[in-house]
């Protein structure tokens, strides 16, 4: 079968909504997959009858998830059968991500093309909590606004946090490099979103590099490659991990934390609270103190502050200032250390490093690729492990965005609103 369909279930209206839901999202995805298409082509991939898929289709075509685009182009006996196609102008999904330094928040319509994307510096760690969920709120407010978002319902907001995350109750159980423990983003984030497009839609929160993965999976230069592994490139380090096309996340959902592990006992101290860990070593903000400290001050970097570390330390680099050439090295031997633990356990097809180490790549993966020969079990067959992502500092707000289409597709959420709440006059009840 093209899909996976419930065709019968518990007796009694909760379990027909389930079916029916289920059903529903079936037909999204065998659209995605096969459009254009009929809906005798869907009927055949779905193994759902002709009937039921007409039914599902004419609802999926209300909500302004599906769309028909005109005849057939090849003839057939009969009739010729009207085509369907995802709906790209009546929804979109947002993903927000909030890291030490920045904020990103990328906006995707049902069929996964960007409509837009912000960054913005802003130092969450030192506004703590509360001023970072209003900023957060207000950057959702400002992007709700914006003409290339006009007459689209809102499917939801899919929050990347760099730490551990309960991601069914969105809570931030402890992310060390904000300095956040037990905070309730899943609830305090829609709270404080007035606008009336968000109202009663679903907020989601997962950790940074789980997401990540999952963009590079759907959207990256890597895409559709089933076993990834991608490695934070941010003041923290964790890793997103995904076997045979799914998110590894463990018994508690708190795996992959990569950066926490102790690669030199005794080594550098570490914003966990231990010593010699691959973020300690390796982590932007570890390479940029030596780098550039010319550049930065004594406490916490702003994100002006990383960028304009981040950018001397490659003219530097490619100016073959050999002291920076040789930090450089000496962390991507860390990263492939690093790596090669993940590749022992995973085997992934390629490993990816994102953020800030794209641009510092040249010189990071070199290394990185060497360490990681030499401490991986398995050959590394023909090629390179180590690749850089092609998505930025956008990967992981992306990641939030397709997760929210992939949960429609799943029969998993709510349709949007196909008629947009307009704002109360004077402003938000």
């Amino acid at each position: 079968m093209g899909a996976n369909v419930v065709t019968d279930g518990p007796e009694g209206p909760s379990g027909q909504r389930a079916v029916r839901a289920n059903n529903l999202g079936a037909v999204l995805r065998t659209v995605r997959r096969l459009a254009p298409c009929s809906r005798a082509e869907i009927a055949a991939a779905a193994g759902l009858t002709k009937s039921t898929v007409s039914s599902l289709v004419a609802e999926l075509i209300e909500h302004r998830l599906l769309r028909e685009s005109g005849a057939a182009t090849v003839r057939k006996i009969g009739r010729p059968g009207l085509m369907l196609e995802i709906d790209e102008d009546s929804a979109a999904a947002l993903g927000l991500e909030v890291n030490v330094d920045y904020l990103t928040l990328v906006a995707l319509n049902l069929a996964g093309r960007e409509l837009f994307s912000r960054h913005v510096d802003f130092d969450a760690r030192s506004a703590g909590p509360e001023a970072s969920v209003a900023r957060m709120a207000d950057l959702v407010a400002d992007a709700l606004a914006d003409p290339l978002l006009a007459g689209r319902g809102i499917l939801g907001v899919g929050v990347a946090v760099p730490g551990l995350v309960d991601a069914p109750t969105g809570t931030v159980r402890n992310a060390p490099n904000l300095g956040w423990r037990d905070v309730g983003l899943g609830a305090s984030l829609p709270a404080s979103i007035a606008a009336p497009a968000l109202r009663g839609v679903p907020v989601l929160v997962d950790n940074d590099a789980t997401l990540a993965v999952l963009a590079e999976n759907r959207d990256g230069h890597l895409a559709g490659t089933a076993d990834l592994v991608y490695i934070t490139g941010e003041v923290g380090i964790g890793a997103g991990m995904l076997a045979n096309g799914a998110a590894l996340r463990g018994a508690s959902g708190f795996g992959g934390e990569i950066g926490h592990v102790c690669l030199l006992p005794g080594g550098p101290a570490c914003a966990c609270g231990r010593r010699g860990c691959l973020e300690a070593l390796a982590g932007i903000e570890a390479i940029l103190r030596r780098t550039a400290p010319d550049l930065l001050c004594a406490g916490p970097l702003s994100g002006a502050a990383l960028a304009r570390a981040v950018g001397a330390t490659v003219d530097r680099a490619r100016s073959g200032d050999q002291q920076v050439c040789g930090v450089l090295r000496e962390a991507g031997g860390w990263l492939g250390r690093g790596a090669a633990i993940l590749v022992n356990l995973l085997d992934p097809r390629a490993v990816i490093l994102g953020g800030y180490f794209v641009p510092l790549g040249p010189w990071l993966v070199p290394a990185a690729e060497a360490e990681l020969g030499a401490h991986a079990i398995a050959p590394t067959g023909e090629g390179e492990r180590v690749h850089l992502s092609a998505l930025g500092l956008s990967a992981a707000a992306r990641g939030g965005a397709a997760t929210l289409i992939q949960s429609l597709d799943q029969g998993r959420l709510p349709f949007p609103s196909s008629e947009p709440p307009a704002p109360a006059a004077g402003g938000p009840p």
